[in-house]
């Protein structure tokens, strides 16, 4: 794959960057078979110090070089992308969206007929190899072009194919669920510190306690609840603090907040 594969990104933000280092460091392609467009010069300097690959202002350039188009724009500037780039872009190509909430239908409607379409929710721990993200095929997109998604998301972590009516919900739970956790982690410190700990030392443990509790769930495949009892003993310490979280609904809001973040992400793709 890598000998042939060429990726161009439009735009050369964060989760573009991401995403390139990933397919880089996974040996999917060289920095060679990557070019990027962005508009602000700082998002191209700081993806071509990153990646090694090339960044240019142009995305017709992009579209001309690159037989795998990565849309890593915003919701709101993917119309406009679109009217840009369709011309350009044709049925050899496979396209790749990573935007919030923007529907394969709308789409496949800006595009020229037979475009190969298909939508992805990564999340920002692409950053370290560690992303959690989705993908759904769209009308004319192959299985062969699921099974490339699939190779290139997994360079970055771990992928799921699934109906398109359920990556909003991805979106509110992988897409913004990073943010839940870095407030939890953050509390968590804030609660060390008000325990006598250094910010420091409280933040680490924070940070080590919330990675070892996910590897503990991903590599022994319990139930959460499980795993939540194993450290539960009867009248000690544990129990009292979940007393505590139980009291204050924390369970109830982090469902809610998975909720409102999916309905959002439905709202950007109907607006």
């Amino acid at each position: 794959m890598a000998a042939k594969l060429t990726i161009g990104f439009l735009g050369a933000g964060k989760m573009a960057t991401a995403l390139a280092k990933g397919f880089i460091a996974g040996g999917l392609v060289e920095p060679g078979q990557i070019l990027a467009s962005d508009p602000v010069e700082a998002a191209r300097t700081a993806f071509v110090r990153e990646t090694g690959a090339k960044a240019t202002k142009t995305n017709v350039e992009v579209a001309k070089f690159a037989r795998l188009i990565v849309l890593a724009v915003k919701p709101g500037s993917m119309q406009e992308l679109l009217a840009e780039v369709r011309e350009q872009i044709t049925p050899g190509h496979l396209v790749i969206s990573i935007a919030a909430g923007v529907t394969i239908g709308q789409l496949e409607g800006s595009l020229a007929s037979g475009a190969r379409v298909i939508r992805v929710m990564p999340n920002t721990p692409a950053l370290v190899g560690a992303s959690a993200s989705a993908y759904a095929r769209g009308r004319t997109a192959t299985m062969e072009d699921g099974a490339l998604a699939q190779r290139l998301l997994e360079a970055v972590g771990i992928v799921f194919e699934l109906k398109e009516p359920l990556l909003d919900a991805v979106t509110g739970l992988s897409g913004s669920g990073p943010a839940y956790f870095y407030a939890i982690i953050e509390a968590l410190s804030d609660g060390g510190v008000a325990a006598g700990l250094p910010r420091e030392v409280a933040t680490k443990l924070a940070a080590q306690t919330a990675l070892g509790s996910a590897r503990m769930v991903l590599e022994t495949g319990l139930h959460p609840g499980a795993l939540k009892d194993m450290v539960a003993s009867p009248g000690g310490t544990t129990i009292e603090g979940l007393h505590e979280l139980e009291k204050g609904g924390v369970r109830g809001v982090l469902m809610s907040a998975v909720r409102a973040a999916a309905e959002k992400a439905g709202k950007l793709g109907r607006g």
